[in-house]
């Protein structure tokens, strides 16, 4: 791993310029597919395996809380997002993986709660995991937007997936740190978006 053998301002300087390689207009698709999802309240599921079921997790819950300002959630001026993470159901994800297969702990709760026109974002740093596969296999069957958070070469998902966003390094932590970056961004451009604010501002909308 390149954190073994890089020193910290040689391995963050090599983290720096793998974000700047960032495909940017398939985060851009992403992110359109979001606002779609929250204005048509559409669900937005999200799973992953490890650290990047830790990614699920954090991505579903900000989206969930943080993209509507508290405010407006408890006026119900705006609509938070319908966001779950499909790792995050310790007791199903046990119950489906002890009864049915650890490859069966994704796609079952997403055959219960997904339909026509909801979003799956399946996070996988090798893009091989047979889970996640089953899952956007089944999505892509029933009608759901799938798009993957792919490393190393992308495997199976980065083929199978409808869009996605790639990050070409044999590096797992690196590819988990950046897969994170990409969803903290998410959560400020849905932000920026539904309220108006920064590049979205109408001010911002009348020089284009």
């Amino acid at each position: 791993m390149l954190g073994e053998m890089l020193e910290p301002k040689v391995y963050f300087d090599r983290l720096a310029e793998e974000l700047g390689k960032l495909d940017l207009a398939a985060l851009a698709t992403l992110s359109d597919w979001l606002y779609d999802a929250w204005e048509h309240r559409r669900w937005v599921f999200v799973c992953g395996n490890g650290g990047s079921a830790a990614t699920a997790n954090h991505l579903a819950q900000d989206l969930a809380k943080g993209v509507i300002r508290e405010e407006d959630l408890r006026t119900d001026r705006r609509r938070g997002f319908r966001s779950v993470s499909l790792a995050a159901n310790i007791s199903w994800f046990s119950a489906l993986g002890n009864d049915m297969g650890y490859d069966q702990v994704f796609v079952q709760q997403l055959a219960n709660y997904g339909s026509s026109g909801d979003v799956l974002i399946a996070i996988s740093g090798s893009g091989n995991s047979p889970n996640i596969l089953g899952a956007v296999e089944w999505a892509n069957s029933h009608g759901l937007k799938t798009y993957g958070l792919t490393g190393f070469d992308g495997g199976k998902l980065k083929q199978i997936q409808q869009a996605g966003l790639h990050v070409p390094l044999d590096d797992m932590e690196m590819v988990e740190s950046i897969h994170s970056c990409v969803c903290h961004w998410l959560v400020d451009d849905l932000r920026a978006r539904i309220y108006r604010t920064g590049r979205y501002a109408a001010s911002a909308w009348g020089t284009r």
